[in-house]
């Protein structure tokens, strides 16, 4: 099944991408960020068994898997367009959404980290590229998994 196959690639690839900005762009992502990121690791493990699984004679299991994992990246969608309408103060977001960035070892005293220190909010937008956030292109990104994962379930 081509369609398991390009879910693994382009999950894979989108959570990569997230964890590369984090870890060396420096981008601290806020609870919602990290929400958004249980679609992808469900769905690239859950792709690479349903790939397998539709090489065999367990082609059930395999569109099972993909229903799963469609209705996983639609909910993650509708998460990623909230969690944008959040950072353009559409919608006020969750209460207790905020996230301090973590100290660093080695780069100054405690004290002086702590006192520097800031908290990441849902409703700032640390990046933006076409117009769209982090949360927009996860959108983007989730709606067309979601429409990847339906479409390969209903073929033979």
């Amino acid at each position: 099944m081509m369609a398991t196959a390009v879910v693994f690639v382009v999950a894979a690839a989108t959570i990569l991408v997230a964890l590369a900005f984090e870890h060396f762009g420096g981008y601290v992502p806020c609870p919602l960020c990290l929400q958004q990121r249980y679609a992808y690791y469900f769905a690239v493990p859950a792709s690479a068994i349903a790939f397998f699984l539709a090489r065999g004679a367990t082609l059930g299991w395999a569109r099972i898997l993909l229903i799963l994992i469609a209705i996983a990246f639609a909910v993650n969608a509708v998460l990623g367009i909230y969690h944008s309408g959040v950072e353009w103060k559409w919608w006020p977001g969750p209460d207790t959404c905020a996230t301090e960035m973590p100290l660093q070892w080695g780069e100054g005293g405690l004290a002086q980290q702590l006192e520097t220190s800031r908290m990441v909010a849902c409703d700032e937008a640390p990046w933006r590229f076409l117009g769209l956030s982090f949360a927009g292109w996860n959108a983007v990104a989730s709606a067309l998994l979601a429409g990847i994962a339906t479409w390969g379930a209903t073929r033979r």
